[in-house]
């Protein structure tokens, strides 16, 4: 492990037209510092659980059902939320947790209030493909109930 970690090493490929000693030296700067930039920047949004949990922050967590991921991640990226979805099978039908930090509690709570809301209000709309059916479905009937017949006869008799 030890010799793993002393023997690494990497790769810079850099376009010059003369190399010389400042030139290596100012890539190898540039390379570092984004080194050091990346190395600091956490996940944001949408994470593992073991992301999340590199944050140094207490997570709390809440139950939501399966038909409404899609509809609070939306929600949850509009609110700027770090958080993880789990799946626990071990109940039928599956549970699903969402774990997110301590301190976005009271962002949570406003996010769970608008989301709410927003689902009460698309169970409260009728929906738009069961009227299309069923308008469908009496147009059907109609015509099944004028009896359509073709006469040949043009008026002329013998």
């Amino acid at each position: 492990m030890q010799e793993e970690v002393t023997q690494k090493t990497m790769a810079l490929a850099i376009t010059t037209s003369r190399m010389t000693a400042s030139v290596l030296a100012k890539a190898m700067q540039k390379f570092l510092e984004a080194q050091k930039n990346k190395s600091h920047q956490l996940p944001k949004g949408k994470q593992t659980l073991k992301e999340l949990m590199k944050h140094n922050t207490g997570v709390s967590n809440l139950e939501i059902t399966n038909d409404n991921i899609r509809a609070f991640s939306a929600t949850a990226k509009k609110y700027g939320i770090d958080f993880a979805l789990k799946k626990d099978s071990s109940t039928t039908p599956p549970r699903y947790l969402v774990f997110f930090k301590g301190r976005d509690a009271d962002v949570m709570t406003a996010a769970f209030k608008e989301f709410s809301a927003k689902q009460f209000s698309q169970e409260k709309k009728p929906s738009i493909r069961k009227l299309l059916s069923s308008m469908k479905e009496l147009v059907q009937k109609k015509d099944k109930v004028l009896d359509r017949t073709k006469h040949k006869d043009r008026g002329m008799e013998l």
